[in-house]
């Protein structure tokens, strides 16, 4: 296994305190002082993450469109220059193989992933461009997050910009002390969010600014372990744990990944067999745990007196003051209120998601 990629911030986060550990193939901030304090500084305020753990590559050239609309799930081919959209890119058996932002510009489409993901799927795209005129090009660029309700306020102050109301996915290219930067809407907290891309250069000048907001905007600098609290209330599914290639689309509930009315693209067979004929074996679904410690990933889930179906992320959450789970179980015991028992002896109940919405 190679050694994961390190933040170009990772000396400067380490001598401010933060405990650094790796995250989707990338040595980012774990926490910086309270784990629990950052979760609630995004809930309440903002928070600023390090995304160093999402990766970018750029699709160029005159067949780019075409190309990777009958490769990825969603509608890639109706984005405009500074629209985006969520998607996936699936194997022949219809299972995930990656989960994507894609974002149009006027001449390329840029491609984000986790850090572990994108030699993947570069690799995937690259197999299957054969007579097509398409080019992919890696991009040095990394990320940070604004997360939460004062994130907007915060991100204006810190570039010095005003910010429009934008849809998810929406971005626009601009610029800060002479370095050039790319905002963009995303949430990965199920608060309102941004991300602001940009090369290692400029990244410390982008954290420092922002950081330089806190006491106006409440603002917390937030590791990957609240991020994890975070996104499970949010019920938001991630690559690895809750997901990966043995996994169907359609049972990971992606729907927001996915257009039933786009040409075809590789696996859309059978994902269009399970929408049509409701042939999903397992669901993702949400559970309130009667524990005062949350399951382990892996934990059998068990229904009847038989297996049915496993834990895949929990925690102690820290918004609802209660455990709860996000866990594969089979389509008839996935109704709300189902009431299920975990390998260890705990109870659990079957709640729709996401644990948590913002107002």
């Amino acid at each position: 296994m190679s050694d994961p990629l390190r933040s170009p911030l990772a000396d400067y986060h380490a001598s401010q305190g933060a405990v650094l550990g790796e995250y989707h193939g990338a040595l980012v901030p774990a926490c910086f002082s309270d784990a629990r304090a950052e979760h609630e500084a995004v809930r309440k305020a903002a928070g600023l993450f390090d995304f160093s753990f999402r990766a970018k590559f750029a699709m160029k050239g005159e067949h780019r469109a075409r190309f990777l609309e009958g490769m990825v799930t969603n509608d890639v081919k109706r984005l405009a220059p500074g629209q985006g959209t969520y998607a996936a890119l699936l194997n022949a058996q219809g299972h995930i193989l990656a989960d994507l932002r894609i974002y149009a510009t006027e001449d390329r489409f840029l491609i984000d992933t986790d850090a572990d993901l994108r030699d993947k799927t570069r690799q995937v795209f690259a197999r299957h461009i054969i007579a097509d005129r398409v080019e992919l090009e890696p991009l040095e660029v990394f990320a940070l997050a604004f997360q939460g309700p004062r994130s907007r306020g915060l991100l204006e102050k810190t570039l010095h910009i005003d910010l429009p109301a934008r849809e998810e996915f929406d971005h626009f290219a601009t610029n800060y002390a002479g370095f050039p930067l790319r905002v963009v809407k995303a949430s990965s907290t199920g608060e309102e969010g941004y991300e602001v891309w940009v090369g290692a250069e400029g990244l410390l000048g982008v954290w420092g600014a922002a950081c330089g907001q806190a006491p106006s905007y409440e603002m917390l600098s937030c590791g990957t372990q609240a991020l994890e609290t975070l996104r499970i209330e949010a019920g938001i599914p991630r690559y690895g744990p809750d997901m990966g290639e043995e996994t169907m689309l359609l049972e990971a509930g992606l729907f927001n990944a996915v257009s039933f009315s786009k040409g075809c693209y590789l696996g859309q067979e059978i994902v269009e067999r399970a929408r049509s004929r409701g042939q999903l074996n397992w669901k993702l679904v949400g559970l309130f745990v009667d524990a005062a410690q949350p399951p382990a990933p892996g934990e059998k889930v068990v229904s009847a007196s038989k297996e049915s179906g496993r834990v895949t992320s929990a925690c102690a959450s820290p918004t609802l003051g209660r455990v709860i789970a996000l866990a594969y179980v089979p389509r008839e015991a996935s109704e709300p209120g189902t009431r299920l028992t975990l390998a260890s002896g705990a109870h659990a109940a079957v709640t729709t998601l996401p644990f948590y919405q913002r107002a």
